[in-house]
């Protein structure tokens, strides 16, 4: 386990911007991920896709598009490319009906980013136990709020 320095006293963080913690935090965070899933050829969206389809009888193209359409502002257009990259590399494919299903090579690359997921995440959660993140995330929601701005996720 890494030794970690906080880099500011909790006097000297009370004045800092929460704009930029947040910010810096989820693009440190987004890039780590998207590292790793990047060792399996996939893009975070490609990866969204995959998991939206993973039940046995995969799942309609156009609800995987609306579920997926407010993840970090992705547009129809490219949830509609990544789909179709996927199944260029005979990661899934669509009947006529516009139901989409993993193949068993999509399942498999699936599961083992999705192990290597688990352990991603551990990563970025080492040394913060679950009820101070609870805790963040209901800050950050409560001050979206405060602000009159958006944000879900399921």
């Amino acid at each position: 386990m890494d030794t970690f320095t906080y880099s500011h006293s909790d006097e000297g963080l009370i004045d800092q911007p929460i704009g930029y913690w947040a910010s810096a935090a989820g693009e440190a965070v987004v890039h780590h991920i998207r590292t790793m899933l990047a060792e399996f050829g996939l893009t975070q969206p490609e990866w969204w896709i995959l998991n939206q389809i993973m039940a046995e009888d995969g799942r309609d193209k156009a609800a995987v598009v609306a579920t997926l359409r407010g993840y970090l502002n992705v547009g129809d257009g490219a949830l509609h490319h990544d789909i179709e990259a996927l199944h260029d590399r005979a990661l899934l494919t669509e009947d006529a009906g516009g139901r989409l299903r993993l193949t068993d090579e999509g399942r498999k690359l699936r599961d083992d980013a999705a192990a290597r997921q688990q352990k991603t995440r551990a990563e970025i959660h080492e040394g913060i136990p679950d009820e101070e993140y609870v805790r963040t995330l209901k800050v950050l929601q409560r001050m979206i709020h405060n602000v009159g701005g958006t944000a879900w996720h399921h």
